[in-house]
């Protein structure tokens, strides 16, 4: 029986590539012992599970900016965090066995992987952004092979080792059907109505919900049909009344479980620019409004929606500018039949539906 672990999240633009790859994985291989290794205070501990997988939790953490006590305290107590960590991943791995260690990204991935080529384990990262994460940059130095899905890693990463793959999309948004009849009934949607999804990534966009909350009167007296995401934390603290509407059109949820649903549905997307959020957005096709994260390394979620803005294949709004410009931006598109379809076109060019598939291929040469 063949083993493969794998390991990294935080964020579901971690969670999701490394769920992809498991289920094509199993897809090839039915019998394949799959093992994930997270963080155990973050959201992999929940995701994973419900994507049907077991997952061991490290205790494990990044360096603090802060300046504060607290921020001090724990990053004196981070050296002591870190081989605890590596002592259990070696012990998980020692047990587990596997044939391949994989890596996406996030705290956990570096324990996970350093531990594995320590034990001789065979070991590849796969790396979703244009500028790479500090974990992924130091593991780049013992893995056997790095997959990427930006031109120009060869700054970052030894360059005999990239390979060109894109990233990884689950099978059921590579699957998805568009307007699917079970789609409006999982969200309770009437077919017909123009349907706009908000999504701020999978912890939410502060920014984001703070528009929509300020917009969401208008939105209703127009009758559009509104799905949106808003991260865990942000719904912890939304008021009330707005979870009080009782208005049909309006979905307000913390999190998007069938997110294929969610873009069948949608004819107007508004979302981050993270690196996953473009992958799968490509390959649904539908006019989209990107407001990137502006805290992102190197500011790299500008430059994903940039290269997409300059082809005409989403519209670009600043987080800065997102208070007064993105609600009237979306009413335009929502209006303009003509640019929802150019728009629709120009990004379906940038999709790599096999990214998956060259993936697993990179993984089978070493295990």
């Amino acid at each position: 029986m063949k083993r493969f672990m794998i390991s990294g999240g935080g964020t579901g633009g971690h969670i999701f590539p490394a769920v992809a790859i498991a289920n094509r994985i199993k897809r090839e291989i039915p019998d394949a012992d799959i093992l994930f290794i997270g963080a155990d205070d973050k959201m992999e501990m929940k995701r994973v599970p419900e994507a049907g997988y077991n997952i061991v939790g490290l205790t494990i953490y990044g360096i603090s900016r802060s300046l504060s006590p607290r921020g001090i305290l724990r990053n004196l107590k981070l050296p002591f965090v870190l081989m605890k960590s590596m002592r259990k991943a070696k012990k998980t791995i020692r047990d587990f066995n596997p044939d391949v260690a994989i890596g996406v990204g996030g705290f956990a991935s570096g324990p996970a992987l350093k531990a594995a080529a320590q034990l001789g384990i065979p070991t590849i990262i796969q790396e979703q952004n244009s500028y790479p994460g500090v974990t992924n940059k130091i593991l780049s130095k013992t893995v056997k092979s790095i997959c990427v899905a930006y031109e120009g890693l060869e700054k970052f990463f030894p360059a005999e080792k990239i390979v060109m793959t894109g990233n990884p999309v689950r099978d059921e948004i590579l699957n998805m059907v568009d307007r699917d009849d079970e789609a409006y009934q999982f969200f309770g949607l009437e077919k017909g109505k123009k349907t706009v999804l908000v999504v701020g990534g999978s912890l939410g966009a502060r920014t984001i919900n703070e528009c929509m909350a300020h917009h969401i009167a208008d939105i209703q007296k127009l009758g559009i049909q509104l799905i949106w995401q808003t991260g865990e934390s942000y719904y912890k603290t939304i008021s009330q009344e707005l979870l009080n509407l009782n208005d049909s059109n309006i979905k307000i949820v913390p999190f998007i479980r069938k997110m294929n649903y969610a873009y069948s549905v949608a004819d107007v997307i508004v979302s981050r620019a993270g690196a996953l959020a473009i992958s799968e957005l490509s390959i649904v096709g539908k006019p989209v409004i990107l407001v990137p994260f502006p805290y992102a390394a190197e500011d790299h979620q500008t430059k994903n929606a940039k290269a997409l803005a300059d082809k005409g294949a989403a519209r670009l709004i600043a987080d800065s500018a997102a208070a007064t410009e993105l609600y009237p931006a979306l009413m335009e598109l929502i209006e303009d039949e003509a640019s929802r379809a150019a728009m629709s076109e120009s990004i379906k060019t940038f999709a790599r539906p096999q990214a998956i598939d060259k993936i697993f291929e990179e993984i089978m040469k070493l295990g």
